[in-house]
C-alpha cells in the first residue's frame, strides 16, 4: 500500500508487531504466555530501532508483554533513550485459553469442535479454558480498537510508535478499512513491520502496511 501522509492534526500511529520468538518460528500459540524474542527477533528488533531513529516519534508505546517489551526498547536504545516506555496491557495479543502453547496440530487434535469454530471464524466462539481465560474474536477486536483509540485522544496531532502483536494488527487493519470480522485474514502480519495509520476525529485510516525494508541486511562489497 502507498504510504501518504497523515492530515494536518490527526494522530499518527506507527503499529508494529514484535520481533520473531521461537514460538513464531514453530507455529506454536503464544497468546497471553509470555514469550521471549529468539536471535532474530532481537535482530529484528535492533533493525527496527535503527530504522526508525530518524523518524519523528513522539512516545513509544507497548503492550506488557516481554517480547513486544524488548522490541519497544530497542526502539528506545536507538533513539538514545533507556526510559520513556509507556506500556499497557490492553494492547496484548488475543487470549486463547486452553489453545496457548500449543502447536496448530495438537489444538485440532485435543479441541476439534473449538478448533473448527476457530478456523471457520465464528467471532462469538468460546475458547476452552487454560492457564488464561480465553477471549472471543469480538471481545478482542472490541479491547484493542478502545485502546488504540483512547491513546491516540490522549495524544492528538502527535506520532505514536506502538508496539503490539499480530492479532492487535489485524484488528487495526479490519477496523481501518471497515472489514467484517468473520472475512479470512488474506493479509499478512510480518514481525518487526511498521504499518502506518492516522486516527482523526476517532476514526482509523490506513496509510500504508507491512513495511520491511528496514530488515534486510546491508550487504557490503568486499572489493575497494
Amino acid at each position: 500500500m502507498t504510504l501518504t501522509t497523515a492530515p494536518q492534526g490527526a494522530t499518527t500511529i506507527l503499529l508494529i508487531r514484535h520481533g520473531e520468538t521461537a514460538w513464531n518460528a514453530e507455529r506454536r500459540l503464544q497468546g497471553h504466555l509470555d514469550i521471549p524474542l529468539n536471535a532474530e527477533g532481537e535482530r529484528q528488533a535492533a533493525l527496527l530501532g535503527a530504522g526508525l531513529a530518524g523518524e519523528g516519534i513522539d512516545h513509544v508505546l507497548s503492550s506488557d508483554l516481554g517480547r513486544a517489551r524488548q522490541t519497544a526498547e530497542a526502539i528506545l536504545r536507538a533513539r538514545g533513550a533507556t526510559a520513556g516506555l509507556q506500556v499497557d496491557p490492553q494492547l496484548r495479543e488475543r487470549c486463547y485459553g486452553g489453545f496457548e502453547g500449543l502447536l496448530y496440530s495438537e489444538i485440532a487434535a485435543r479441541y476439534p469442535l473449538e478448533f473448527a469454530a476457530w478456523q471457520a471464524r465464528n467471532v462469538d466462539a468460546t475458547l476452552p479454558p487454560g492457564k488464561n481465560q480465553g477471549e472471543s474474536f469480538r471481545a478482542f477486536f472490541d479491547r484493542v480498537t478502545t485502546a488504540i483509540a483512547t491513546h491516540a485522544a490522549r495524544h492528538p496531532g502527535q506520532t505514536l510508535a506502538m508496539v503490539a502483536h499480530g492479532g492487535v494488527l489485524e484488528c487495526a487493519y479490519r477496523a481501518a478499512l471497515g472489514l467484517a470480522l468473520n472475512t479470512p485474514r488474506d493479509f499478512k502480519v510480518h514481525n518487526a513491520s511498521i504499518n502506518r495509520f492516522a486516527v482523526e476525529q476517532g476514526r482509523l485510516r490506513l496509510l500504508s502496511w507491512g513495511e520491511v525494508d528496514h530488515l534486510r541486511q546491508v550487504v557490503l562489497d568486499d572489493l575497494p
